[in-house]
């Protein structure tokens, strides 16, 4: 007889998610955490009265979390206060000139068709495409599994238009970006987005050129921190008999006959499950905690082969008034050909850029009850990365964070320093040591074609029986609302092959 029906390994939204649906199936659910607290990137932490968002600083493309929270039987609009945000990008080119989006497509067609009358015109073609790529792609792609080539073939049967939007596959997300727009003032607005999913526009696939359109589907920050998203799927959870251990390490998956057969925590307690649900880095999930002497020749190869995706440095600024900003977010103007070479030069050669770029999140423009009364709370994602030429974080982090201020004062927000009361910096070698990513590696592995659907690990283990996979690692890929569709899939494929 097993402890439990299901454990989970990690309460990030993939984990957390699958949870709560699995404990909704009438199912004993255990949810085992290494931190003290629930989310993984997405979560909040506080310190000296200011709240700060650890890594994810919006929602959007919801309709997967309502799809979870329907199966929950509830809504995600009544478990968690959303806040719409419009506008939903500010971009400040280094000459302090200001482009700002609104939620609303055709005002957002007016800005540019104000310095770029040709680009006005052919947003209005690219949201067309765009428009009609999401139904499908929100219908057929992200809510589906996509461990075999049957599979894929399933999303084309449940929503033929499928195959309309293969060329977004197969081209990049420049390629999409420079057919539609030809202005580079407009292009500034547009390139940053690839690096969302973790690569540069010339290496990601166009799928993901959708972003630019679907913010203005909209933009929605949780009052109270991103953190509520996992919260409320904890809540619910709960309600449902599911249980969450914090501070608790696993060590080891226990395989026997090639199958699944509960975990081994760091202090040796051995917890027993019928089935064990993966929300941790793929490769770490494999090769360390499965060990290669359970896996086939060809799955070691094969995992072995991934990369993992980029990281990011977030610095956390708590200040005593309201920064002369203009939404939520801000982005620094970057160019697709900026972005690549950023990639090619810097990132590639491990060298930090001078002149770098980046976004700027602004909570507390939505929720002010982030920060003390007339204070505001900043989160600023400069651009980085994990491996460094000739210096490490420990030894750059400080230098970094000043260049960053020092930078953003000149152009984007004067007089920043003397409003700083809290300052933090976490660097991807914080984000391995304190999350468990290998090399900070917020998407887990990369999310390049080669490695993106099919091509992903399995939701459902092909190597282990009685395994499932959850969250960055497995389709569709790292964010919010799609780590949160692998818990719905993961659940719904535990209900179909595990009586």
């Amino acid at each position: 007889m097993s402890d439990y029906d299901v454990v989970v390994i990690g309460a990030g939204n993939g984990g957390i998610s699958a949870a709560a649906l699995l404990a909704r199936q009438g199912r004993k659910v255990l949810v085992l955490e290494q931190s003290a607290s629930i989310g993984g990137c997405c979560s909040t932490f506080e310190k000296n009265g200011y709240k700060f968002d650890v890594g994810a600083s919006i929602v959007e493309v919801i309709k997967p979390i309502e799809m979870a929270f329907a199966k929950l039987g509830t809504t995600f609009q009544r478990e968690v206060d959303l806040i719409e945000c419009d506008p939903v990008m500010t971009i400040i080119d280094r000459d302090g000139s200001r482009i700002t989006y609104p939620r609303s497509i055709d005002a957002t067609a007016e800005v540019i068709s104000s310095f770029s009358p040709a680009d006005g015109k052919r947003w209005y073609k690219f949201v067309d495409l765009m428009r009609e790529f999401t139904e499908v792609a929100l219908n057929a792609f992200f809510p589906q599994p996509a461990d075999t080539l049957a599979d894929v073939a399933k999303m084309v049967a449940k929503d033929p238009r499928f195959l309309k939007f293969l060329p977004l596959f197969i081209n990049s997300y420049q390629d999409i970006m420079e057919k539609y727009f030809k202005d580079e003032r407009v292009l500034k607005t547009m390139g940053y987005q690839s690096l969302y999913f973790g690569h540069p526009p010339a290496m990601i696939p166009g799928m993901f050129a959708l972003i630019p359109y679907t913010e203005h589907l909209g933009v929605y920050y949780p009052r109270g921190g991103m953190i509520q998203i996992p919260e409320a799927f904890r809540r619910c959870g709960e309600k449902l008999g599911m249980k969450v251990m914090f501070n608790t390490r696993v060590k080891k998956v226990v395989v026997r006959d090639r199958r699944a057969q509960g975990v081994v925590l760091a202090d040796g307690t051995e917890i027993t499950a019928k089935v064990v649900v993966s929300n941790i880095n793929a490769r770490t999930l494999y090769l360390d905690l499965i060990g290669e002497e359970h896996l086939p020749g060809l799955v070691r190869t094969g995992i072995k082969s991934y990369k993992y995706s980029k990281g990011v440095p977030m610095i956390y600024v708590g200040l005593d008034y309201s920064p002369p900003l203009d939404s939520h977010h801000s982005l620094i103007a970057v160019t697709p050909k900026g972005v690549n070479d950023y990639w090619f030069n810097n990132v590639e050669k491990g060298v930090l850029p001078k002149d770098n770029f980046g976004l700027i999140c602004w909570p507390t423009h939505a929720d002010k009850s982030l920060a003390p009364e007339g204070h505001h709370v900043l989160n600023l994602i400069p651009e980085g990365f994990y491996r460094l030429a000739g210096t490490n974080w420990d030894e750059e982090k400080p230098r970094f964070v000043d260049r960053t201020l020092t930078a953003l004062e000149k152009f984007a927000i004067p007089g920043l320093r003397d409003h700083i009361k809290v300052l933090e910096c976490t660097s991807p070698l914080d984000f391995e040591r304190r999350l468990l990513l290998p090399e900070g590696a917020i998407y887990a592995l990369q999310q390049d074609l080669p490695a993106a659907a099919v091509f992903r690990p399995n939701a459902r283990s092909r190597a282990i029986k009685g395994l499932y996979l959850t969250g960055s690692s497995t389709h569709p890929g790292g964010g919010v609302p799609t780590t949160i569709a692998s818990g719905l899939i993961a659940s719904n494929l535990i209900e179909r092959y595990e009586p």
